[in-house]
């Protein structure tokens, strides 16, 4: 736990730093995610941090928590947003600080193993990987609203992982059969390791730098605004409806959305 806690603490002090110091006219600036601002953004990060604090610190609080969203399950994202969008944005700050620092010693408190109740129970570990990858991802809809630049980190290699553990689901969510081939993926770490999932002998292939696919899994771009090597039917199947999260199927960003620099 250990690990991934330093790594969940570096990645939201990394987004920390980049929203501090911003003006308020920033903090209103639309995203390119359903329209929230980057105040939306942070309110659904420092919200979702409390409710996996509580998952593993009080189970009765979480129950009635999750019973309260799900009488309500069509408004789910305006429910929890409203905490944050409530605050100005000083005490949204402090509030997302506080949630998430308690966050972490909930989980630094718990075995790695131990499974802890949500939408679908899950280990410590894999819920500290999933709200790593939830900042990360709303992180970058912060810096392409912003239009500042965010270097590329190894704490990717959790998106991945999780990109390629939810290759089943992200056909299933859709009612799609998922595919008995596996896929090869070969990835370019930031620091200049390579990282590799699946078969070598497999004819379906995603290769590339780490941080294109970690966007593509995430829906934060489409994976032809990509430089991503794609090859095989079920690869460019899997990276066309790939989704690194749970509920329901998403689309993400059309082609041409985020057009290729250079």
């Amino acid at each position: 736990m250990k690990e991934i806690c330093k790594d969940l603490a570096d990645e939201g002090q990394s987004l920390d730093d980049i929203v501090a110091d911003i003006s308020d006219e920033d903090w209103d600036k639309e995203t390119p995610f359903s329209g929230w601002t980057v105040k939306d953004e942070i309110a659904h990060i420092a919200y979702f941090d409390m409710f996996a604090r509580l998952s593993a610190t009080d189970k009765d609080a979480f129950e009635k928590e999750m019973t309260r969203l799900a009488e309500d399950f069509e408004n789910l994202f305006e429910i929890t947003l409203q905490p944050g969008r409530s605050k100005s944005n000083a005490e949204l700050l402090e509030w997302w600080r506080d949630e998430r620092k308690a966050m972490i010693k909930a989980y630094l408190a718990r075995d790695p193993k131990e499974r802890l109740p949500w939408h679908l129970p899950m280990s410590a570990r894999s819920s500290a990987t999933a709200r790593l990858m939830e900042t990360w991802a709303h992180g970058q809809d912060i810096v392409d609203a912003l239009g500042v630049e965010r270097k590329p980190t190894d704490r990717l290699r959790h998106v991945a992982h999780l990109g390629v553990a939810t290759f089943g689901w992200s056909f299933q969510c859709r009612g799609l059969e998922k595919p008995e081939q596996a896929v090869r993926v070969v990835l370019n770490s930031p620091s200049g390791d390579v990282w590799t999932y699946g078969p070598e002998a497999s004819p379906a292939l995603v290769e590339g730098e780490a941080l294109d696919f970690c966007l593509v899994v995430a829906q934060r771009r489409h994976f032809l605004d990509t430089g991503l090597k794609v090859k095989g039917q079920i690869a460019e199947k899997w990276m066309s409806v790939a989704q690194v999260f749970a509920g329901p199927p998403d689309q993400g960003p059309k082609p041409g959305t985020f057009p290729k620099k250079g």
